[in-house]
């Protein structure tokens, strides 16, 4: 409970106009087809199935009867096939995929909302069933959004996999302007448009803004998503965090009836095969359904060798921030859900991921001066290895028909525990404990929270052309941060509270323009006891605590105009809302008896984002071109300072394009491209004008990658990607970037009896300096060059 009055007008301002506007005329929703999002796609509300194997005619009858569907075919089609049915709990989508398994039919959504069977080659006169997003708290529908989002499904991450071992590549390859992974156990540096994202599990946060850890991409194994929704650019949807855009890992989820098994290895080296460059990594899922329950539990293992880098030297360890190579970790994964009927059902889901250094190696600092890499040499380093450590559940509760309202609870909470590596830095020295200067220490983040998220959606109001989203987020997040070797609080135990009533509206203004709007209101307030800071601060600098709160109504708008069946515009502006990395700012206090109620240093970060695009979809080609602009009035920007990472609140604005492409070229080849740029000024000199570049840390650099995926024959596919990162130069020279290009190559052949899979990560063996190594740090512990050529092996099994 808050200490304070909330300030309940803008509130209940909110709430009143969400509850108006869903009793609108005392009626139930219009069913007629409105052009508008509904709460849920036809294709995944889920029913109960009871088809016996038999004839796919009388399959697919039964099939549309029980979910409720007009289904078209054409009788000829089917003669002679069979079917061998589906028992259970499956959406409707879900259930067709079955019911037509190995009958080499195929499935389209047609003009009216039905389906229609087709031969594998017959030209069709309809579209795909459109993809739902469910990170929009509104209903979405993927190419239809006044904001630019991209859906990863499991299929292109399970490519990735069989290439790399490291999942902050895996999201490099595929988001246009997300920065260049550090092959680290970190994402500092790792921006998205230019700010940081906010990143998800299944709607649950994962970043940790009081104290930002950087490990937030490192709290889930990716074998256990389902697909990765990306909201490009500011968004307040979710709440705080999200100035650069959102990433939602969405989990996988229990499908088919009776009980299904799958089991996987996969194994990567060097191609020079030494024997410390071997990794490792074996998954098992199980999952099925029972009467009205279904499950689905997960358990992976991952062992990671030592990298090296095209010259086959070994990559140095990062002993600040911690490495994903020479380590170990697992994850584990259970979900449980319960269906009441077709409309209402409960799902608890847990999750705890694992990771921590084997600490085998110790660091040999490179030399910049001369162009030496930092390496690697067998040795026992000083101090704990560091580690990731996170525990997330939620509980969630939806019913898809509550009145004709869609409603969707959410409780969560979450566990993070993340310890880096130690040193002798400046700022770690307390004479008290080491006169000599040499006091050798590390740090630990610890935050927990607690946090709940309503959401209730209605359709076809005003005759349907009206859809309404209402609801309200809570969240209480306790962070610190501490020097674990002498017990002492770098940061102190702050407490943060935020509620945020919301209302989204969608509006069908004519045939082909749509509207959008929105408005969410943020009130937040911290909670800091009376703390003094590490000697290096001023000698140990006392500060009065306190109880700073803010608030902040944040606005969104956005609109689709269909100019023709292929072309259509958008545009869209969206507030965000963020904290500077309170324990950041806390810490650096240097000025004696300061009390943070009236802290500058400690306002919200509020980002302006507008983006407006253009979507073409004819046939076989797709093309979506977008400029963004993102601006804040007092920004957070980070600063090497003696090799530790301050805070600097200033004036920025970023603006950036992003255009992606693919070209069906045959039946069963694609190619794509994307091409991203960014670039970003701050305000130096506090004259209301941006007037230098930001660096590395917070910008990343030009980039065009471009693929071919095919599928050779029913069992064979390859993806051959390919990402060049350009020069960039900065307002430093020592930070200029020297680009480079990287080059994957995948491979996923369907044995008999399970799958192989081959991947090749930087296939030409390019030489390089990582873009952080190159343009965020000036230490020679930090010089890294990127991973050498990588080749990887697996095999997986379902049963």
């Amino acid at each position: 409970m808050l200490h304070t009055p909330f300030p309940l007008r803008p509130a209940l301002l909110c709430l009143a106009l969400a509850s108006l506007t869903l009793t609108l005329a005392g009626a139930p929703a219009a069913r007629a087809d409105t052009g508008l999002n509904t709460p849920q796609d036809v294709g995944d509300v889920r029913h109960r199935f009871e088809i016996a194997a038999g004839l796919m005619a009388a399959a697919l009858h039964q099939l549309a009867r029980a979910a409720g569907i007009t289904l078209t075919f054409d009788p000829a089609l089917l003669e002679g096939l069979r079917s061998d049915g589906i028992t259970g709990i499956h959406s409707t989508d879900e259930a067709l995929r079955r019911v037509l398994a190995d009958s080499g039919l195929q499935v389209a959504r047609s003009d009216n909302g039905g389906y229609l069977i087709t031969a594998p080659a017959a030209p069709v006169a309809a579209t795909l069933a459109p993809v739902t997003v469910s990170t929009t708290r509104a209903p979405s529908e993927l190419g239809r959004t006044p904001q630019k989002i991209t859906v990863i499904e499991r299929e292109q991450i399970e490519q990735q996999l069989a290439m790399t071992t490291d999942q902050s590549s895996v999201l490099s390859s595929l988001i246009p302007s997300y920065g260049p992974s550090r092959q680290k156990l970190t994402n500092y540096g790792e921006t998205f448009r230019g700010r940081k994202p906010l990143i998800l599990i299944d709607g649950v946060p994962q970043s940790n803004p009081l104290r930002d850890s950087s490990r937030e991409g490192y709290t889930i194994d990716f074998s256990m998503l389902d697909r990765i929704e990306v909201i490009h650019g500011a968004s307040a949807e979710h709440g705080l965090g999200a100035t650069g855009g959102i990433i939602n890992f969405v989990t996988r989820h229990p499908e088919g009836d009776g009980v299904h098994q799958h089991a996987g290895v996969r194994l990567s080296a060097d191609p020079k095969f030494p024997s410390d460059s071997l990794s490792y990594k074996t998954d098992y899922r199980l999952q099925g359904n029972s009467g009205n329950w279904e499950y689905l539990a997960g358990v992976s293992y991952q062992s990671h060798g030592l990298f090296y880098d095209a010259h086959d030297r070994p990559v140095g360890v990062d002993r600040s921030q911690g490495d994903i190579m020479d380590s170990r970790g697992h994850d584990l994964m259970a979900k449980i859900g319960y269906w009441f009927d077709d409309d209402q059902n409960l799902q608890f889901t847990v999750n705890r991921f694992f990771l921590e250094g084997d600490y085998d190696y110790e660091t040999v600092d490179g030399d910049r001066a001369t162009g030496v890499s930092t390496t690697s040499r067998r040795g026992r380093p000083e101090g704990k290895a560091p580690r990731n450590e996170v525990l997330t559940t939620s509980l969630v509760y939806q019913h898809r028909d509550l009145g004709g309202n869609d409603l969707r609870a959410q409780l969560y909470t979450q566990r993070f525990r993340a310890r880096y590596g130690g040193g002798v830095f400046a700022t770690f020295q307390d004479p008290a404990i080491d006169p000599t200067g040499n006091l050798f220490d590390q740090s630990q983040n610890e935050a927990d929270k607690v946090g709940a998220k309503f959401t209730l959606n209605r359709a076809g109001l005003l005759g349907g052309l009206l859809g309404v989203t209402a609801g309200l987020d809570l969240l209480q997040d306790e962070t610190r941060q501490m020097m674990i070797l002498t017990d002492r609080e770098w940061v102190p135990e702050t407490r943060f509270r935020n509620i945020a009533p919301f209302l989204q509206t969608q509006w069908r203004l004519s045939e082909r323009l749509n509207l959008q709007t929105g408005a969410r209101y943020e009130y937040a307030r911290l909670d800091v006891d009376d703390y003094t800071t590490l000697a290096s601060y001023g000698g140990g600098t006392d500060v009065n605590g306190g109880s700073p709160s803010f608030d902040e109504t944040l606005l969104n708008a956005g609109l689709t105009y269909q100019l023709s069946n292929s072309w259509q515009l958008f545009g869209s502006y969206a507030e965000g809302f963020g904290m500077p990395d309170v324990g950041r700012v806390i810490r650096e206090i240097s000025v004696p008896d300061q009390n943070l109620d009236d802290y500058l240093d400690l306002r919200p970060v509020v980002t302006d984002n507008r983006e407006i695009g253009v979507r073409f979809h004819r046939d076989r080609v797709s093309v979506e071109l977008s400029y963004y602009r993102s601006d804040s009035d007092l920004g957070s920007r980070l600063e090497n300072v003696n090799g530790i990472a301050e805070v600097r609140r200033e004036k920025t604005e970023i603006d950036g394009w992003e255009a992606s492409a693919e070209w069906r070229v045959l039946d069963q080849h694609t190619l794509g491209a994307s091409y991203a740029r960014v670039r970003g000024e701050y305000d130096s000199d506090q004259d209301g004008k941006v007037d230098s570049k930001l660096d590395g840390r917070n910008v990343a650099p030009n980039q065009l990658s471009l693929h071919w995926q095919a599928s050779w024959s029913e069992r064979l596919r390859t993806r051959l990607q390919g990402t060049r990162y350009f020069s960039r130069s900065f307002d430093d020279p020592d930070q200029h970037f020297e680009g480079y290009n990287l080059v994957d190559l995948s491979l996923l052949y369907r044995l008999p009896k399970g799958e192989l899979s081959a991947g090749i990560e930087n296939l030409f063996n390019e030489d390089y300096f990582t873009y952080f190594s190159q343009t965020a740090s000036s230490q020679n512990n930090q010089y890294f060059k990127g991973r050498g050529r990588v080749v990887s092996l697996g095999y997986g099994l379902d049963f």
